[in-house]
């Protein structure tokens, strides 16, 4: 799962401040090209109107991507947008809630973001988790860490909901993850362009990377 983070995005590119939609576009594309299996759309501190008009030039310009993207904490942009779904944060609506918003003959993806064995219990009928802060990273440089031993406790908690790790994690913790038993890698840095080069390119680089090292694990 590719997460995005505008900022980190637009300096990673080495880009201007406004040209965050354009680039978003460019690192949803790639993601889809490289295998992705979803991109969560994480940008709190947009409002609605402005989020809902980017994402629909972004499945306007990326053909298919809507079914591959969901919304970070905002139900109502993904019902405005007709994204995947929607992604909860430990903070955001149940997900019994989220499932009553769903479109009229459409099965959202809900997935929610858990970081102990607690949260991960009582999220039982979500489609997915994402489990963190499993290493240090940019975005969650303090707090309390998770470890493999965490990561693996929340996938026990967790039943037969599947787990995605998150938090400084890139191809060389894929083997680590499946060992403790979770399902994927969902991040931010490991996603992101590197600077001089094509942004499609690159993240669709980045993520085959990331689903090659899956494969050999």
């Amino acid at each position: 799962m590719v997460v995005t983070d505008r900022r980190r995005l637009v300096s990673e590119a080495g880009a201007a401040d406004d040209e965050w939609p354009s680039l978003l576009e460019a690192q949803v594309s790639g993601a889809l090209a490289g295998g992705a299996d979803f991109v969560q759309i994480r940008e709190p501190d947009l409002d609605a109107r402005t989020l809902v008009r980017t994402l629909r030039a972004v499945f306007t310009g990326v053909p298919e991507s809507a079914h591959r993207v969901v919304i970070n904490d905002r139900a109502d942009v993904a019902l405005a947008t007709g994204a995947a779904g929607v992604h909860l944060t430990e903070r955001s609506i149940r997900i019994d809630e989220a499932r009553t918003l769903q479109p009229a003959g459409i099965v959202w993806v809900i997935g929610r973001s858990v970081h102990d064995e607690a949260g991960a219990a009582t999220a039982r009928g979500a489609d997915y988790l994402v489990a963190g802060t499993v290493q240090p990273s940019p975005s969650k440089p303090q707090g309390p860490l998770l470890g493999w031993k965490g990561l693996a406790a929340i996938v026990r908690a967790a039943g037969t909901v599947p787990v995605m790790a998150i938090g400084g994690l890139g191809p060389q913790h894929v083997q680590e993850i499946v060992d403790a038993g979770a399902v994927g890698l969902a991040g931010i840095g490991c996603f992101l362009p590197i600077r001089g080069e094509d942004v499609v390119a690159s993240v669709r680089e980045r993520v085959r990377a990331v689903r090659m090292a899956f494969d050999r694990a």
